[in-house]
């Protein structure tokens, strides 16, 4: 951190190439993050480094940035072209963001740095083209990568630099320790290595044994959220029967605003909760772990684009640690992608809300999910429903977000929220959540994997070639397994709450307007239209010509 006085350096002081100083510039970062600006020019020496930031603090930055620059500077001496950089991340998803990343921050330099990313599932020789012309950068899941060193299309013995594995705390708890052990035996002896992690625990010190020597190790003095100023946290007390209602009053009154993402605990709920909100013609996209990789990301790059502004995400337990279901004795589990996470790693970009339908099971949950907002700079609110028998987990919470506080100041404020004066509203939602069977919300999930499975396999042909028509594959689509009534979509003026009715936009309807002259109703568009065209000579004008004379 910097001493005090002392001003903070910026990217043009860290004796950058202008080519990444250009492409800094068009991503619009102005000044360095605190992990960047420490850790840029310790990485720019060549020493072994562990990075220990928050999520959104600008850690991909931070090892991008070195690795870009070193590159370059290799290629100045260097005759042959090798790979000289690999980064490992737990999760498909990251690998893409990081790839982007990396794309974006190589665009003034393509001609001399090609990244590659490894981690989609599709045969092995379909990706040997790939890495045939050994690229410089090569990012993909310790199990990918570990394929592809197996089957001797990637070869790093001779020619490897760089070592990075991003959201290290999450590489072991994945179930990669073997790959990753593996993965290293075809290393050479001698390399730089970054580890990039949002906390310390005991799998990134057994990482950091295995992997660095001598590490710097950056530990910002930060709190794991952002501050109260730009974060807000709010609970509403809400048993089960009333969270629905409580959502459709939220969302219907536009009481919510902005991109928001909506977490429950299981695949079951997401389905469950899209098929209550279509039916008052809500769309909203899911996110789970039973989607394809390559849907999952799409889904997350529409959503950063605006394509649509509502995520329903499941958050499991049994995906953060995949150890904790191996004693499981129930048959018949839908088989789950270790390798998604959704509360971890995955950039969701101007998230303007996180409403936790289910309240998450333990402090590091409600971290990682509420951290998906109030990045960088941006304000965020999170408001979690609240049930009694969830009320000892957000005291838990509580205590410790406050531990960086005033013992006075709390966390938590209570949302502002009268039930009772949106009557209207429960009633309309249980006759609705009702109607989502288990029946339905299976045929749901059965439909919605078929459907994203016909999708996937388009990408990989037609929408190749034609990137625009990707705007008309939709992830948010009605599923139609619940009946629809169209006169939910619409909320009638006597249900809404007068100190409401303006906010959220309900307005009496619009007296037509009488012509004194005509006596009559003003007249419609349609008729408008007609008079108006009727006036016009040239519009109206008729050929009267070649007629007999009398």
């Amino acid at each position: 951190m910097a001493e005090e006085g002392v001003k903070p350096r910026n990217f043009h002081e860290m004796e950058l190439d202008d080519r990444i100083l250009k492409a800094v510039a068009k991503l619009g970062w102005l000044e360095p993050t605190p992990i960047q600006e420490k850790a840029i020019p310790i990485l720019l020496e060549g020493k072994d480094v562990l990075l220990r930031a928050r999520t959104g603090s600008g850690k991909t930055g931070a090892f991008a940035i070195p690795v870009i620059q070193r590159i370059l500077n290799s290629k100045q001496m260097s005759k042959e072209q090798d790979t000289k950089a690999l980064i490992l991340a737990p999760s498909k998803e990251l690998c893409q963001q990081i790839h982007r990343n990396f794309m974006e921050l190589t665009t003034k330099c393509t001609r001399e740095i090609c990244c590659v990313d490894i981690s989609p599932q599709v045969d092995v020789s379909a990706q040997r083209h790939l890495l045939v012309e050994r690229p410089d950068i090569v990012v993909g899941t310790p199990l990918r990568v570990l394929t592809h060193l197996k089957a001797r299309n990637l070869k790093l013995r001779n020619s490897l630099e760089i070592l990075v594995v991003d959201e290290a705390d999450l590489v072991f708890s994945f179930g990669y320790e073997s790959e990753v052990k593996e993965v290293l035996s075809y290393l050479p002896n001698v390399y730089q290595a970054t580890l990039a992690s949002a906390t310390l625990s005991e799998d990134v010190l057994s990482l950091k044994s295995l992997v660095l020597h001598n590490p710097v190790i950056l530990k910002l003095q930060e709190p794991e959220l952002a501050p109260a100023s730009q974060l807000s946290h709010y609970h509403l007390a809400a048993e089960e029967d009333e969270k629905a209602a409580i959502l459709y009053a939220l969302l219907k009154l536009h009481l919510v605003r902005g991109k928001s993402i909506i977490f429950v605990n299981s695949v079951d709920r997401c389905y469950k909760l899209k098929l209550f909100l279509e039916q008052f013609r809500i769309p909203t996209c899911v996110l789970n772990s039973e989607l394809p990789a390559a849907i999952r990301c799409l889904s997350v790059n529409q959503f950063n684009q605006g394509v649509y502004d509502i995520i329903i995400a499941s958050d499991e337990k049994s995906l953060d640690e995949p150890h904790a279901v191996k004693h499981v004795g129930k048959k018949g589990k839908r088989k789950k992608d270790k390798e998604f996470g959704v509360a971890r790693g995955i950039d969701f970009q101007f998230v303007s809300n996180i409403i936790n339908f289910d309240f998450p099971p333990d402090i590091d949950s409600y971290i990682h999910r509420v951290g998906r907002t109030a990045r960088g700079k941006h304000q965020g609110t999170a408001l979690s429903f609240v049930s009694i028998r969830e009320r000892p987990l957000m005291e838990e919470v509580e205590s410790h977000l406050r531990s960086g506080c005033s013992e006075e100041e709390k966390v938590f404020r209570a949302y502002q929220f009268k039930l009772e004066e949106v009557e209207g509203f429960r009633y309309r939602s249980r006759d609705a959540w009702r109607a989502v069977t288990r029946i339905a919300v299976r045929e749901a999930r059965l439909k919605e994997i078929k459907q994203e499975v016909l999708n996937c396999e388009k990408l990989k042909s037609y929408f190749v070639d034609n990137p625009r028509d990707l705007q008309l594959l939709r992830h948010d689509k009605a599923l139609h397994t619940v009946k629809i009534q169209p006169h939910l979509a619409d909320v009638p003026e006597y249900i809404v709450p007068s100190a409401l009715k303006s906010l959220a936009g309900v307005s009496r309807p619009r007296k037509r307007y009488f012509d004194k002259m005509s006596g009559s109703a003003g007249t419609s568009k349609v008729k408008a239209h007609y008079e108006a065209k009727k006036r016009n000579p040239l519009s109206c004008m008729e050929f009267s010509g070649f007629k007999k004379k009398r």
